[in-house]
Order: structure tokens, then C-alpha cells, then sequence
């Protein structure tokens, strides 16, 4: 291979990742099998899993389908995994994978209506602290029956579509101008700049609540996260079940929750607190009157179809009368035929978001079978197994807390559960225990995990949105404003499970 032809593979290699980033994933190929010929499988195994984790961790840096699929798939080479033990693992969670692929596409086909509340929310509320409230509670209400991905998606949308109005304006452009650039800001007019940064901080506080909310929501019920969904196949609960045993530790830590947030308003602190300027407020109204006036028949019964589906949609999780993947599906075909969206490509577009996700929980589970077949997590389960049962719970909420933090929760949740059910089959522990145990991995993996948006999905599309560079939202930032809530929904949780369970 020629010199430009080396050089021309270096470029193409985990694309426009950082240098440093590129070389520590060589390394980390060139050395595991190194390692493999002269310290065994077991520390190979665990040199993989912290490799893998270095990949999720730096996310921002590279999207871990990649790296990460590549450490699997030589980790199925060097034998560490057999094929099969994969195709298993994916097998075993094909309720987890039907929801990714079937309930996020669903949701995306009901966008509309979920703009139109959020939209009306933030017109119609002029206290900042009851706004907070309302955009924070109904993010978790529409997290615990629909998708926290979707729901994060709207409220970018909201963030962005708004902010881009007054950027128009206040740069003397025309409402409908869809050239003008509002990441610059060189042609707002001087008057407009301070109007235009509180509005930013606006912004910043009331999608962080929204993000935070979806945290909330997405711990009580089935369908909240994918990683609940995962455990609740293992553990064999439906959706009435789920949402009866984390009632306990989820209500308590979602009131906490809300009062935090009232707080935080308040107090203004950790960046929270900014008001909408009045000039945005009456730009904003003036332009979703015009939206209002120039809707048709057809729009107005497309959100009447939407509504409709989204009863239908709650009704069926709630008394489980298929699959959560296959009740995705139908969501799909209704909304798809009543309000005639039948181009091929125009149905594509909804697969955009959830797919990648998709392909990256089979790679974990490529992971979570070397941890299987090496067995490298029998003595950790084997120690926290060895202490009282009183402190079980506990001792699993922070170390699944403490990993999700810094990963990502499924993969978290992915090992951990599949241990506990190994112990449970084993007869180490007995059904009451596992219960237990399965209750403080699901509130563990989604509580604490809330630190970094490493560890919330909800987070990290939020921190890669357009709208973040727009509204000075960095990664910092958002570990900062996420602080206080990670306190009191550590603290909650954990109290919470140690008195209940």
C-alpha cells in the first residue's frame, strides 16, 4: 500500500474524530490480543469492558457504534464470545429492540401535537416558575408513555423554531426569510443583543428542566427508558407491575424532582432563573397567531388523528395488549394512514433517530456476552451477594448509579440484570430478592445517571442539538445546571430505597 494510500485510510479511519482519539483506539485493538496470549481471558475481558466504556464516555468525540463495534468484534475473534452467544443475547431482548425500532418511529408521526402543547405551554404561562413546573412534569408524563429521545426531540424543536423567529426579527429580516442564518449574530440590530442573551438563558433553564423531566418520567413506567423495558423482560413484569414496584422510589423522587425545580427558579441559582424579555414574548406571539390563522381543515384534523392515537397509544401500554414494539407499530400504521403520509422516504425519515441506537445495544450485548462466557462479573455479584440483605439494594442502586453516570445506563442495566438472573436461576438468591435488586438497578441506571450526559441519552441528543451552540449550552454547562438535581435525585432515591426495599 502506497504512502497516499496509508494516508488516504488514516483520514477515512473514525472519520473527523480527534487524532489522540483515533491512536488510543489502535492501541486498544493492537494490545488486547497481547494481553489475551499473556495474562488470559478474565483480564482481557476487563481491560474490554473499560475500553468500551472509554468509548461511550467520550461519545461527543466519536459515536460509539464504531469503536465500540470494533473491540466487539475483535473480542469475537480472539474467542473471548461465541457468535451464537450474541445472536442469543439480542434474541433474549427482542422486545427491547422492537421497541427502538417501532415505538420512537411511532411517536415521531405524532411531533405535531406534542409541538402544539409544548408550544402553548410556553405562550399562555407568563410565571417563570410554573412554567418550569409545567414543562418539566409534562416532559415526564409524556417520557413515562412515549420515548424520552422524542420527547427531548420536540422540545428542541420548540427551542430552536422559537429562538430562529426573534433572531429573524430582531435582524430585520422577514418571518418566513428560511435563508437567514440565525447561528450568527452579526445582523441583529445592537438594541435587540441583551434581549437576545436573556432569551438564551431562557432557554437553557427550561430545556434543562424538560431534560431532567424526562429522567422523571422515564424511571416509573415499562416504555420509559429502553434499559426498563430490558429489565422488565428479564424479570417478567408488565406494565401494571412495573410502574407498582418503582412507585415506591419513582414518586418520592419525582416530587423531590418538581420542587427542585421550583426551587432552582426561585433561588436563580446554577444558572437557572432568566425571564423571557416582553419584545420576545410579543414576537413570539405575534408569530404563532399567524401560524394559527393560516392553518387548515386538514392541519387541525391531522392533531385531531394525533390525539386520538396518543389515547389509544396510552390505553394499550397500560393494560399491555401486545408487545410495546408491535403497539409502536400500530401507532405507525394509524397515524401514517389517517393522515396520509404514504411516500416511502417521508416514512424513512422517522427510522432516522432510533436505528444507530439500535445497532449500538447489539453491540452491548456482543459485550455483555463476554462478560458472560468469562463470567468477569460472578465475583462482584458474588461479594455484594455476600452482605446482608439489607444493604443489597442499596449497594446496587450506587454502583449501577456510580457506572451509568459515566456509561450509558442500558449497558449498565444489560449487565447487571442478566447477573442477578443468573443468581436467581443458581439459587443464590430467591425471587423476592431478585424483586428487589431488579428495582434498585432500573432506579440506580436512571436516577444518578442524570450527572452527565454520558449517562442520559435524553442528555447527550440534547447536548448535540442544533439548538445547544444557539443557546450556549456546553457540556459543562450542563453538568453545572444538572448538579442539584443529581444531589436530590441520588439522595431521594437512595433514601427511598433503603426504606422500601
Amino acid at each position: 500500500m502506497s504512502e497516499s494510500q496509508l494516508t488516504a485510510l488514516w483520514h477515512n479511519f473514525l472519520g473527523e474524530s480527534p487524532v489522540w482519539y483515533k491512536q488510543t483506539i489502535i492501541v486498544f485493538l493492537v494490545l488486547n490480543p497481547i494481553l489475551l496470549s499473556l495474562a488470559g481471558p478474565v483480564v482481557a475481558g476487563w481491560v474490554l469492558i473499560a475500553e468500551f466504556i472509554f468509548t461511550l464516555a467520550l461519545a461527543l468525540r466519536c459515536y460509539p457504534l464504531q469503536p465500540g463495534g470494533l473491540l466487539a468484534v475483535e473480542a469475537i475473534v480472539m474467542g473471548l464470545a461465541e457468535p451464537h452467544s450474541v445472536f442469543h443475547e439480542a434474541e433474549a431482548n427482542f422486545e427491547v429492540i422492537l421497541l427502538l425500532m417501532f415505538m420512537v418511529a411511532g411517536i415521531y408521526f405524532m411531533k405535531d401535537l406534542l409541538l402544539y402543547v409544548f408550544t402553548k405551554i410556553l405562550l399562555n404561562v407568563r410565571s417563570k416558575k410554573m412554567l418550569s413546573f409545567l414543562f418539566s412534569f409534562v416532559a415526564a408524563f409524556l417520557s413515562a408513555f412515549l420515548d424520552a429521545l422524542t420527547v427531548t426531540a420536540v422540545l428542541i424543536a420548540v427551542g430552536v423554531g422559537f429562538y430562529a423567529v426573534f433572531h429573524r426579527v430582531s435582524s430585520g429580516a422577514l418571518l418566513d426569510d428560511k435563508l437567514h442564518d440565525h447561528t450568527q449574530d452579526a445582523s441583529v440590530d445592537p438594541s435587540d443583543l441583551d434581549d437576545l442573551e436573556t432569551f438564551r438563558g431562557f432557554l437553557r433553564s427550561l430545556l434543562m428542566h424538560g431534560a431532567v423531566g424526562t429522567a422523571l418520567g422515564g424511571v416509573c413506567t415499562l416504555v420509559g427508558e429502553p434499559q426498563n423495558l430490558l429489565i422488565a423482560t428479564v424479570a417478567g413484569w408488565n406494565f401494571q407491575t412495573f410502574f407498582l414496584y418503582m412507585a415506591p422510589i419513582t414518586m418520592p423522587v419525582l416530587a423531590c424532582g418538581l420542587i427542585t425545580c421550583l426551587l432552582l427558579e426561585a433561588t436563580s441559582a446554577f444558572g437557572y432563573g432568566a425571564q423571557m424579555p416582553e419584545k420576545v414574548r410579543k414576537v413570539l406571539i405575534d408569530f404563532d397567531a399567524a401560524q394559527q390563522a393560516s392553518a387548515t381543515q386538514r392541519s387541525q384534523m391531522k392533531l385531531t388523528i394525533q390525539a386520538a392515537v396518543a389515547v389509544i397509544l396510552v390505553f394499550a401500554l397500560a393494560f399491555h395488549i401486545a408487545a410495546v414494539g408491535l403497539v409502536g407499530l400500530l401507532v405507525i400504521v394509524l397515524l401514517t394512514a389517517f393522515n396520509g403520509v404514504t411516500d416511502e422516504h417521508e416514512i424513512g425519515h422517522a427510522f432516522h433517530e432510533a436505528l444507530p441506537f439500535t445497532a449500538l445495544l447489539v453491540v452491548f450485548f456482543a459485550i455483555v456476552a463476554v462478560i458472560h462466557e468469562q463470567h468477569l462479573f460472578t465475583p462482584v455479584i458474588e461479594a455484594v451477594l455476600a452482605m446482608s440483605s439489607e444493604v443489597r439494594p442499596a449497594m446496587f442502586f450506587l454502583a449501577n448509579g456510580l457506572l451509568s453516570a459515566i456509561s450509558d445506563n442500558v449497558f449498565v442495566a444489560t449487565v447487571y440484570i442478566s447477573e442477578i438472573d443468573a443468581a436467581l436461576k443458581a439459587g443464590e438468591i430467591d425471587r423476592a430478592e431478585f424483586d428487589r435488586l431488579a428495582i434498585a438497578i432500573n432506579t440506580g441506571t436512571n436516577l444518578p445517571s442524570v450527572a452527565t450526559p454520558n449517562g442520559q441519552a435524553a442528555f447527550l441528543f440534547l447536548l448535540t442539538s442544533a439548538l445547544a451552540p444557539l443557546i450556549r449550552l456546553s457540556y459543562g454547562t450542563m453538568v453545572w445546571m444538572a448538579l442539584p438535581y443529581t444531589i436530590v435525585l441520588t439522595a431521594v432515591g437512595l433514601g427511598a430505597v433503603i426504606v422500601a426495599l
